[in-house]
């Protein structure tokens, strides 16, 4: 029943009519902030439910939207940020013809033997433990069956959610584009499903990682891996936070925590594919401190373009040169090109009060965190593949914290970026740091009262910046929907009238009266709002 298309269909439109419907009752009730709180709260359970319920796509888009806090309320994101993509494994008959049907050959041909019992069952695909012919154990991860029709009746129900909700959803036009948000999770979920890309993946790390040394990326069988199917070596290892096994093997956790450091940094700061979900599952250590890391389904991509604009967005922070930080954020894609300039480059000055010293001693996941500040602070939707970047530094700060909850985490990484800035052909990283060491502090040091005033300032500066266009937005929102109703009634009256129906044509004449009496009521009150506010 959960993969019936009508069922599946229903289900989730279903579920996003009542959100809408919730949403705009509290709007026009006029809720406190601390029932919208609950509201959002409630929603997100009502979500998790419906995850679990239906299964498949929903669980791994759910996980994609538990990271995007720059565009969901706090509430919702605390109800779905722990998911965990596990799902009830299929019957093993169903997975084995799957395996042969790629192969095109008996599993017998293959495998050695396999072990019918998943070791890890996702929404997407299932793992199993087998042996090759050749004595050679592997794991295989194999596509359910039903998953790309799921798939198919999953973003067709989500695109008519994203078509409504980018015409209806009471929010400022610009503040959220939900068309990029939708291709965004089609194409980061479409790759994830074709496993081809993942077998791309493993092929580039270990050529790129080729030279770190105590790095374990497990070897692919490309005679075995298809679009839907994929062997690779079976590695065994703990969790790179197991502290027990860290201990009895005698493993140094500062140097283990550089290492894991030093693997990472490339990732983030040069061009090229990055683990987007290095959880402790997916980054293992051995007896001998060997690091593995595994599952390369979800990542994402630096451009050439994107390494470089990351360094002039630094240069322009350093500098102050305002204008120019704005021109790099519209080219990475955090601000539309129609966004009011002249108003965010008055919002990052304020914002960007600091002193170069007190920079120059701050640890680089201090610094990230300050940008994400400033980021989510202004009117901006990251694009996705710059928030899983975000979400795998976040969760590599998460295990040096645990591996050395003792250590200073500047401490622990510095030798590390140090050791990568002297190694690689970073020129343009090495002069900015260069540059930061050598400045004079009086070029930088804003008055004392500038940086105590600067935060307060800045919201202030915000919400003037917002103001206008929320309003705006809000009743061209309230006429639009309004005209809507409007045509329904009128078509609603017509009907009435040709099938002799008097409840179709009372209930048209109803619904077109109120929808007209709004669309005055919102035109008086925009009009009385736009002589306020020039006043």
């Amino acid at each position: 029943m959960k993969h019936s298309k009508l069922y599946r269909m229903r289900k989730i439109l279903l579920f996003a009519f009542s959100v809408f419907v919730r949403v705009y009752w509290y709007k026009f009730t006029k809720k406190p902030p601390a029932k919208w709180e609950q509201l959002w709260s409630k929603i997100g359970r009502d979500f998790r439910e419906t995850l679990f319920d239906l299964e498949g796509l929903l669980i791994k888009i759910g996980q994609l939207l538990s990271i995007r806090a720059d565009l969901l309320p706090n509430a919702f994101i605390k109800q779905i940020e722990d998911l965990v993509d596990h799902v009830p494994p299929s019957s093993w008959d169903d997975m084995k013809s799957v395996l042969e049907s790629e192969w095109g050959a008996p599993i017998e041909d293959v495998l050695k033997d396999v072990n019918r019992v998943a070791v890890a069952s996702a929404s997407i695909g299932e793992v199993f433990k087998g042996t090759l012919k050749n004595g050679v154990e592997v794991a295989i991860k194999v596509q359910r069956p039903s998953i790309k029709e799921i798939i198919d009746i999953d973003f067709r129900s989500l695109a008519i959610i994203i078509w409504f909700a980018d015409r209806f959803a009471p929010v400022p036009k610009g503040f959220i584009n939900f068309k990029m948000l939708f291709q965004e999770i089609k194409r980061v979920i479409e790759r994830e499903v074709d496993f081809k890309h993942e077998f791309d993946t493993i092929i580039k790390f270990k050529k790129r990682f080729a030279n770190i040394g105590r790095l374990h990326i497990p070897q692919v069988f490309e005679e075995y891996s298809t679009s839907s199917v994929i062997v690779m070596e079976w590695v065994e290892g703990n969790r790179v936070t197991d502290i027990a096994f860290l201990e009895k093997n005698q493993i140094d956790r500062r140097e283990l925590s550089r290492r894991l450091f030093r693997i990472f940094i490339p990732q983030w700061l040069e061009a090229g594919v990055f683990h987007a979900d290095p959880h402790a599952g997916n980054v293992l250590v051995r007896a001998d401190g060997t690091l593995v890391l595994l599952d390369f389904g979800m990542v994402g991509e630096i451009t050439k373009r994107d390494a470089a604009n990351f360094q002039t967005l630094l240069q322009t922070i350093l500098l102050k040169n305002h204008p120019k930080t704005v021109e790099v954020l519209i080219d990475l894609g955090f601000l539309t090109p129609d966004a009011d300039r002249k108003a965010i480059e008055n919002l990052l000055k304020e914002m960007l009060a600091f002193n170069i010293n007190e920079l120059k001693e701050m640890d680089p996941f201090a610094i990230k965190k300050e940008l994400s500040e400033i980021f989510y602070s202004l009117p901006v939707q990251v694009p996705t593949r710059f928030v899983f970047l975000g979400r795998s530094f976040v969760t590599i700060e998460g295990m040096l914290h645990t591996i050395n909850p003792d250590q200073e985490l500047v401490d622990v990484v510095k030798p590390a970026f140090l050791e990568w800035l002297n190694q690689s052909n970073q020129k343009k990283w090495k002069a900015i740091l260069e540059w930061a060491i050598i400045q004079p502090i009086s070029q930088f040091l804003h008055p004392v009262y500038e940086l105590i005033e600067a935060p307060q300032r800045a919201i202030e500066q915000k919400q003037l910046m917002k103001q206008k266009e929320l309003h705006f937005s809000m009743y061209e929102n309230q006429k639009k929907q309004a005209f809507v109703l409007t045509v329904l009634g009128i078509i609603s009256i017509f009907t009435g009238q040709y099938l002799a129906s008097t409840f179709i044509y009372n209930g048209g004449l109803i619904v077109g009266s109120v929808s007209i009496l709004g669309y005055i009521i919102s035109s008086v009150r925009q009009i009385k709002w736009r002589r306020q506010y020039k006043r």
